[in-house]
């Protein structure tokens, strides 16, 4: 081996590209990176913001599944809160007055719009509009 940098012809990547290799890599990725990946191509064919992208008090459009759903009562109010990833970043949704709401569960896709608020250096959106994502499409 000599220490001569190589030249590579231009407009050429240093990787092959093409189905070969998008094969590979998906059979190297962990199925937690699978899942990520998929979830960023829903938020864009459904013409939603990136969580990773909202900045605080900015009115959003986002996607995503629900991680966690629990009850945790703010200043003595009930209030169902779930974690909503889209494979950027996390989004705490919180529903103020609220013990439970049929639909809301762990694995289920939606889609919520609202202001972005920070909170103790999270996004979080209270009482957001909500759609329930269909269960076929999952």
């Amino acid at each position: 081996m000599s220490a001569v940098p190589r030249f590579e012809k231009p407009g050429r990547p240093d990787r092959p590209s093409g189905r070969f290799r998008r094969m590979l890599d998906r059979l190297a990725s962990s199925q937690q990176d699978l899942e990520s990946e998929e979830l960023q191509e829903d938020t864009h064919a459904s013409g939603c913001t990136r969580i990773s992208e909202c900045s605080d008090r900015q009115i959003v459009k986002v996607t995503g599944t629900l991680r966690t759903v629990t009850l945790r009562p703010r200043a003595g109010v009930p209030a169902l809160e779930a974690e909503l990833f889209d494979g950027t970043a996390p989004l705490d949704v919180v529903w103020l007055g609220r013990r439970s709401i049929v639909g809301i569960e762990p694995g289920r896709k939606l889609i919520a719009s609202g202001r972005v608020a920070m909170s103790h250096g999270r996004r979080v959106l209270f009482n957001p509009k909500y759609e329930l994502r269909p269960l076929g499409k999952e």
